[in-house]
């Protein structure tokens, strides 16, 4: 498929000439990145709506955590037809190394550098009852695992490196074992974090059903109220709405 067509937009055009040389094809290429996207993906579109042009990325499947999408998403609305061959994924291989639930992930990439923003963003990922999927760099990997233990509890979950090299390696342990482990020994390579689902909570007691139904109506209406507090505490809507009926008799 690569030998076929007439351009190559490539993230790193010298990884891909190692690419191109082991198959022994000669093509054309022309870098495509974060830092250029937006200046050539107009030539692209126009060569592709000729002739065919590839997009490969460094290392994986393209479009995954790679600024691909845009040059997709462009060339399908100027009509180009798009034909896809997926490479290995890092975050899926990283889910069958780690030992974790697999029935549902979630991937969140590369978290933000400044440890407020990162805070912030785990903060919404907390609730989420999913496997969650990070990409991460060795100097940054301490850091965030320790924003992750503070953030989403102390978690089990896996660090994932160099997957399908030589010195593929996966650490499992807890999140609060794991960020001491790389607090001053930040490992080498492409790493991927694989986070354990939040554990189920308990049940919530009588008590607590009363004091947010009876917070809730004095607020919205009973269906509104019961909808809210259901969601909230991972009731069965029926048996809240009957809980709320008996308080309004109760409260007159």
């Amino acid at each position: 498929m690569l030998a076929g067509a007439a351009l190559i937009a490539a993230e790193d055009t010298r990884v891909t000439a190692k690419l191109l040389a082991h198959i022994g094809a000669r093509v054309p290429m022309q870098a495509y990145h974060d830092h250029n996207g937006d200046a050539v993906r107009p030539g692209l579109i126009a060569r592709a709506l000729r002739e065919p042009v590839a997009l490969v990325s460094d290392a994986g499947t393209p479009l995954i955590s790679d600024p691909g999408y845009k040059l997709v998403r462009e060339a399908r609305a100027a009509g180009v037809a798009i034909v896809t061959l997926p490479g290995p994924c890092a975050a899926v291989a990283a889910l069958t190394l780690a030992g974790l639930p697999t029935d549902r992930f979630l991937f969140a990439g590369f978290l933000p550098a400044k440890a407020g923003a990162r805070r912030s963003e785990l903060a919404e990922l907390a609730a989420i009852r999913a496997t969650l999927v990070f990409y991460e760099s060795g100097p940054r990997l301490g850091a965030s695992l320790a924003a992750m233990a503070e953030m989403l509890g102390d978690r089990p979950a896996a660090v994932t490196r160099e997957i399908s090299k030589r010195f593929e390696e996966a650490v499992t342990g807890s999140l609060a074992e794991l960020a001491a482990r790389y607090a001053e020994a930040p490992p080498r390579g492409e790493i991927v974090v694989v986070v354990g689902p939040p554990e189920a909570a308990a049940p919530a007691g009588a008590d607590a059903l009363d004091a947010a139904l009876r917070a809730a109506l004095a607020r919205v209406s009973v269906k509104a109220a019961v909808a809210e507090v259901a969601a909230t505490l991972g009731l069965p809507r029926q048996a809240v709405y009957a809980r709320a009926l008996a308080l309004k008799d109760d409260d007159g």
